[in-house]
């Protein structure tokens, strides 16, 4: 039986690998950057057409949105890079990294979603209230918007 470490050696592995690596870390910044150009496109455009801030929103998500794909294709190249062979502090770079994006990510997804619930409620017709954010908002804000039942007067 044939081994794939008797037919690849390891330096042939790395040089394969590193090509990868190259291909996926240039997808991964082609992606911010059309999203970096579209978004100002949309900025330029949306500006042009009012002034108002609010117009302003979608602008950032979709550019949150191509910035989050941008990193995930970031991080995968750091963990083609580690893939084979790894040493101590190349495992500790990584998972370094790996930190950093995935909490870049998290809080940018986070940042995505209140912006879409936000805008989801004022299309409702509901004012957000700045203190409550997700599912909160929303029972809050329906809270606002529905009468309280009074007790019965004694009379």
């Amino acid at each position: 039986m044939i081994l794939a470490l008797d037919v690849l050696p390891e330096q042939s592995l790395r040089d394969v690998v590193d090509i990868l690596v190259r291909f996926v870390e240039a997808a991964g910044a082609l992606v911010i950057f059309l999203g970096a150009l579209l978004a100002a496109v949309r900025f330029v455009v949306a500006g042009l057409r009012t002034r108002n801030a609010e117009v302003f929103v979608p602008v950032r998500l979709g550019l949150g949105r191509f910035l989050e794909l941008g990193l995930e294709f970031q991080l995968a190249s750091d963990v083609l890079r580690t893939a084979i062979a790894p040493s101590f502090r190349e495992i500790g770079q990584l998972a370094a990294v790996a930190a950093i994006r995935t909490a870049l990510n998290y809080f940018l997804g986070r940042e995505i979603r209140e912006e879409r619930e936000q805008l989801a409620l004022e299309r409702r017709g509901a004012a957000p209230d700045p203190t409550s954010t997700g599912a909160a908002a929303a029972a809050a804000s329906s809270e606002k918007t529905t009468p309280a039942a009074s007790p019965p007067s004694r009379s």
